[in-house]
């Protein structure tokens, strides 16, 4: 009888690498192994290797980081949407793309199911599987964390040991890490008890603060209706910009953050994140923005970057309010064309020049000095129908008053 197959999200990490032999003993699948590229800093042919040595049948290596960039995160970007005022969204967004590469490589081998190794404490499982339901409801998705009897990496490393599957992971160094071009994740350890100060040695993309040169460096960043598209004059490709923008901001110590987040299943979790790179776009587009939108239109986005984070983190991607959204951020984005001069220092990450042919900044208006344009004697008419409720009530308060 010919064997069903499945397709894992495999990473060759400690998780992926056990529920690939997992598989195999418990449901007898042909198990083909996927590993999407968004910037993991791997050696992919290892992985590779490592995932055929263990069982699979067959082995991909897709290379995304350019999509990942381009259709993930510079839309994200544009949106302005953070998660909690903190989150600058690494893992969240680089999920469905994930998933959608899964779905597409299934579809190919006929596979019946698609196996991940988020647990069933975590977003993670709720971004992959909303994926995969919106683009193919017809695939089994099968999420050991949430069906075996191992209840902790610590088991994970016993079966591993068991099972002959090599990995590197310790008892002693079990943090847990997601990376990605844009940014890397710290959970776990010590990490679970927020009294506990992280230890800058975790690192991986940044100094710390402390260590950073004591001379500031300067960053150019040119926009085309919201997209990044040159770093300091000279024009780059999406991956590019981000590797440029990513070793810079960390010699500096840009983009550490250490937050206590609501988790969308309903609990609080504790994670140190790393994104350098994206902390200076966030901060020159913003600059931009402020250059190049006038104000009711800043005031409503930040509704809409609020609503775009929250479902970019509960993994609602592919979904028509997500797609709406994108039609007006791209609307006002159109403007949002020039150059921001970004100044790194320490840890601090500040711009501290920005033009625009689209700039709504006009020196004859704000000027202190004579103009031609303005006329200050109008300001009073103005202030007297501003102020008219206010007057109208201290009025009707004096004749209560008698």
């Amino acid at each position: 009888m010919k064997k069903e197959k499945v397709v894992l999200a495999y990473s060759g990490g400690l998780d992926t690498s056990v529920i690939l032999k997992w598989l195999e003993n418990t449901y007898q699948y042909e198990v083909i192994a996927v590993c999407v590229d968004v910037g993991q800093n791997d050696d992919y042919s290892t992985v590779k290797k490592k995932a055929l040595k263990t069982g699979a049948i067959k082995a991909y290596v897709v290379d995304a980081k350019e999509e990942f960039i381009t259709d993930f995160i510079f839309p994200t970007l544009k949106a302005s949407a953070i998660y909690e005022d903190d989150y600058l969204l690494g893992t969240s967004f680089a999920r469905p793309l994930i998933s959608q590469k899964l779905v597409e490589i299934a579809e190919k081998e006929g596979a019946v199911a698609i196996a991940h190794g988020a647990t069933g404490k975590g977003n993670d499982q709720v971004r992959f599987e909303t994926t995969i339901k919106a683009l193919n409801p017809s695939l089994k998705i099968i999420a050991p964390w949430r069906t075996w009897n191992l209840k902790s990496r610590e088991d994970c490393i016993d079966y591993a040991e068991k099972n002959n599957i090599p990995i590197t992971v310790t008892k002693e160094k079990i943090y847990s890490r997601d990376e990605n071009i844009w940014h890397i994740s710290h959970e776990g350890g010590n990490l679970e008890d927020p009294w506990n100060e992280h230890d800058s040695q975790i690192y991986m993309l940044t100094v710390p603060p402390e260590k950073a040169p004591d001379t500031p460096s300067y960053v150019e960043i040119e926009f085309v209706e919201g997209t990044p598209v040159a770093i300091d004059g000279k024009k780059l490709s999406a991956v590019e910009i981000m590797e440029t923008l990513n070793k810079v901001a960390g010699a500096n110590g840009i983009g550490v953050i250490d937050i206590v987040e609501n988790r969308l299943v309903g609990m609080k979790s504790r994670g140190v994140y790393e994104t350098p790179g994206g902390t200076v776009l966030y901060e020159a587009h913003k600059a931009l923005e402020k250059l190049t939108l006038d104000r009711m239109t800043i005031n409503f986005k930040k509704m809409v970057s609020e609503k775009y984070g929250q479902l970019v983190y509960d993994g609602l991607w592919f979904t028509p309010l997500r797609e709406a959204l994108d039609q007006f951020i791209n609307s006002i984005q159109k403007t949002v064309t020039g150059k921001v001069k970004v100044k790194l220092y320490k840890g601090n990450c500040k711009s501290v020049a920005s033009n625009s042919p689209y700039s709504l900044y006009n020196e004859e208006f704000v000027t202190f000095g004579a103009d031609e344009v303005y006329n200050q004697q109008d300001a009073e008419g103005f202030i007297n129908l501003f102020a008219l409720p206010l007057t109208i009530r201290a009025i009707m308060n004096n004749k209560n008053k008698k």
